[in-house]
């Protein structure tokens, strides 16, 4: 949290490199399929609350209170209905199955533990309901892979995130059932159901 609080004035200028290289975009696929009642997971600075639209009720949560504070500031600008809080993805305050749709985007490389992340929620989507992620993973290079493994943790102690998460991986493993995967070098926006039997996903072949 104290990392994200340190550098939340800074922390849009930090992205703007990956966000012209993709990642605008990125965010725009996963963040416009999100229907319903929206839960976004480490909103920070609120930069996708411009991209839901008017016909989705979004509930804000991040660990960083600073970052909320900037969040605040397009909240009143989005088309949609916008409720900010502070929680902590590992633990969040809401009752089971609450949300038609949870969204993600660049936050389960920094929660400390991702599997108990990931399993709430699973717990707060609705049976049905659709998990959207953008996420960055280590890379299938074994040369890359064990160069992000060394990296890691100084990204980690500076700014936030880890480099060598595992989340597709980390998706199945909370019970949650794979509908798509984009794969673009280390990038992968997942897209994910809460069903009552879980275990089935797509195969490669099924995914985009």
């Amino acid at each position: 949290m104290s990392v994200y609080d340190r550098i939340a004035p800074v922390y849009d200028w930090i992205e703007a490199p990956m966000e012209r290289m993709g990642g605008a975009a990125r965010r725009t696929r996963i963040v416009g399929g999100a229907r319903g009642h929206v839960l976004e997971i480490g909103v920070g600075t609120g930069r996708n609350l411009a991209l839901y639209s008017s016909a989705v009720w979004v509930t804000g949560v991040d660990i960083s209170a600073r970052m909320l504070d900037h969040a605040r500031e397009r909240a009143v600008k989005s088309p949609a209905s916008v409720t900010l809080s502070q929680a902590d993805a590992q633990a969040l305050p809401f009752p089971d199955a609450s949300f038609d749709s949870v969204v993600a985007t660049c936050v389960f490389c920094s929660v400390t533990d991702p599997a108990a992340g990931l399993a709430e929620v699973r717990r707060v989507v609705k049976p049905g309901g659709e998990v959207r992620l953008l996420e960055h993973v280590r890379p299938e290079s074994p040369l890359l892979g064990k160069l992000f493994d060394l990296l890691s943790p100084l990204t980690r102690r500076l700014i936030g995130p880890e480099i060598n998460r595992r989340t597709e991986e980390n998706v199945r493993n909370a019970g949650l059932t794979i509908l798509g995967v984009r794969r673009e070098g280390i990038w992968r926006e997942i897209v994910a159901r809460r069903d009552e039997f879980p275990g089935h996903s797509v195969t490669d072949a099924q995914a985009r």
